[in-house]
């Protein structure tokens, strides 16, 4: 029997976007929990989003059956262990797209390009470009390192609050690579303060001597992310500082330009 167009479902309605309107909704439920911490409850997100309670229940009943959301013995909701198979795969693809970004960078530096995320308490390297020099430095794609040694480190926890970056430091202590490293919270913190100034981070000889390392964040990245070169201290001097870092800080707007657009797969 045809229905007419007022009785059409939540689900099947149009947004403005021109998507499905429902599938709108429960995805920036997620975003929204993934902000809040992880775990809301339904009149939070009703609050936050200006859904009614009716919609939102609906919207997190069917998020449950999928695996996407569990609700918890307190009757609030919690991101559900679906979401991390998704979460690996985005974050392979995400160093698969960043790869002519990095390859970009080697060509205008000269310098080995990596692409890094934060993981937990942990830096995880993504991707990798290696310098065309017969020095060159070499980071195994998947390692994982502290953020405090590193510059790809520094510059994704400058754009966290203090006391966050305290927490983290605490959790992970910070032992020292070499005697370059910096080893206490206030030193590190004074680190960060110098990142968001300068508007790039440098691993100066701190995860392994005779290294340097020039790092910027990702803008606007769906997760936190940092693009960096690396090369010899001897090569990476602070005239080349000066070249290398607006090519970094370039090439990370438009990679954040194509990951946060709509519909596009990123190409350099």
């Amino acid at each position: 029997m045809p229905t007419s167009s007022a009785s059409t479902t939540d689900s099947a309605r149009t947004a403005p976007s021109g998507g499905v309107q429902s599938l709108e909704r429960a995805f920036d439920l997620l975003e929204r929990m993934a902000d809040a911490g992880g775990e809301v409850g339904l009149s939070e997100l009703s609050a936050s989003s200006g859904l009614p309670l009716p919609t939102i229940h609906r919207l997190m009943r069917t998020l449950v059956t999928c695996g996407y959301v569990r609700q918890q013995p307190n009757r609030r909701y919690a991101l559900g262990p679906r979401l991390i198979r998704l979460g690996e795969s985005a974050s392979r693809l995400l160093g698969t797209w960043a790869r002519p970004y990095l390859a970009r960078l080697v060509e205008e530096t000269g310098e080995t390009a990596n692409m890094a995320l934060l993981d937990g308490d942990e830096i995880v390297y993504v991707a990798q470009v290696p310098s065309k020099h017969s020095m060159r430095m070499f980071t195994e794609v998947g390692r994982r390192v502290l953020p405090h040694s590193t510059g790809v480190g520094k510059a994704l926890l400058s754009g966290f609050p203090p006391e966050e970056v305290r927490a983290l430091l605490g959790r992970t202590g910070m032992p020292a690579a070499t005697d370059r490293t910096i080893t206490t919270p206030e030193g590190f913190l004074a680190a960060l303060e110098d990142v968001r100034r300068q508007g790039y981070a440098i691993d100066d000889n701190e995860q392994e001597i005779g290294v340097r390392c020039l790092a910027v964040p990702v803008p606007d990245s769906p997760t936190a992310a940092a693009i960096s070169i690396s090369g010899p201290a001897g090569r990476v001097t602070e005239a080349a500082t000066e070249r290398i870092v607006p090519v970094l800080q370039q090439v990370a707007a438009e990679l954040s330009e194509a990951l946060t657009t709509p519909g596009t797969a990123p190409t350099a």
